[in-house]
């Protein structure tokens, strides 16, 4: 920007009537003379004078980071490092199926690749992101996805990632709900022991139709009871059903280990009281962006950025 400033024996097409261009930091610094003379201009205050130079008023507890679903499907790994930096967001949960490929197909030595990448960068690998799930009726099919989690379990341990998200996807109808809801439970508490044996986490993530109503969310913890069982708190519009938002948070903060979060700018969901609630019940861990794709995705994770650290009374 231009100074205001000007000398008119450099530049002789200097016009003294033309409107002068002013920047932030001869504002604040005309601000504090002004206020220095007694002439009745209010001292800002510290918080604005960290947003006016790009620092932050105070850091944030928690960690910023991004669900590779929908905005990211289609990166690789060095691009999802390169952009995550870029932006600000310190961590990553990679979605199975999508361009980056960490599947359970990798050798040992592609594994020892994946780790050394994120190892190397400022971006932490903090999980990887499963479509598995454990409601079906089909008893042979729920053994074949229980295994194969387990198959994905060793590869997060491979590749440097501290759990797998799971979820449930729904309440089949022929099935009384209490009878799938344990038999969830009784699935997650089989894994949260192999993951154990693996360095590993369980995330339930808070999905499906009927299975992510918090109630029933709370149930599935209960009989799934193993410390390495955890919530992934999604988000859904359904945190505001029955008992309300508060309640249902309540219920279960203290067994939520992973955060996932829609666009921000949705009014119809509390998103400042969300943060408040995970500050407060003592979570340090990782809110990850969910959002779809952009033909400007940079400039969309700034703005989620921005506005996550607004929901926290933060300054950029």
């Amino acid at each position: 920007m231009t100074e205001c400033g000007r000398d008119t024996a450099s530049n002789p097409d200097w016009n003294p009537f033309a409107p002068m261009k002013t920047t932030r930091r001869d504002f604040f610094s005309t601000l504090s003379l002004a206020g220095a003379a007694g002439l009745g201009v209010a001292t800002l205050p510290a918080s604005s004078h960290a947003a006016a130079s790009g620092t932050f008023s105070k850091p944030s507890p928690m960690k910023l980071g991004l669900v590779t679903y929908n905005l990211a499907k289609d990166w690789d790994i060095e691009t999802i490092i390169k952009n995550c930096t870029e932006t600000g967001f310190a961590g990553v949960e990679l979605r199975t199926t999508h361009a980056h490929k960490v599947e359970v197909a990798l050798t040992k030595e592609e594994r020892a690749t994946v780790r050394k990448r994120f190892a190397d960068s400022p971006v932490a690998l903090y999980g990887l992101g499963s479509a598995f799930d454990y409601h079906t009726p089909d008893a042979e099919k729920l053994r074949r996805d229980v295994e194969a989690t387990k198959e994905y379990i060793v590869l997060a341990n491979d590749v440097g990632a501290s759990g797998v998200k799971v979820r449930p996807n729904g309440l089949p109808k022929e099935v009384p709900v209490e009878k799938t809801l344990e038999q969830i439970g009784t699935a997650l508490k089989e894994l949260g022991k192999f993951g154990a044996d693996h360095g590993q986490m369980i995330r339930l993530e808070v999905h499906g139709a009927g299975t992510s109503l918090l109630p029933n969310i709370r149930r599935i913890m209960a009989i799934a009871d193993h410390p390495n069982v955890g919530v992934c708190w999604n988000s859904n519009q359904t945190d505001l059903e029955g008992d309300g938002f508060d309640a249902n948070f309540d219920s279960v903060k203290s067994r939520i280990v992973e955060v996932h979060m829609r666009d921000l700018f949705l009014d119809e969901y509390p998103w400042a009281r969300l943060l408040k609630g995970l500050v407060a019940s003592g979570y340090r861990g990782f809110c990850l962006a969910e959002i779809p794709e952009s033909k400007d995705p940079l400039r969309v994770m700034r703005y989620f950025r921005g506005l996550w650290l607004s929901h926290q009374g933060l300054s950029q």
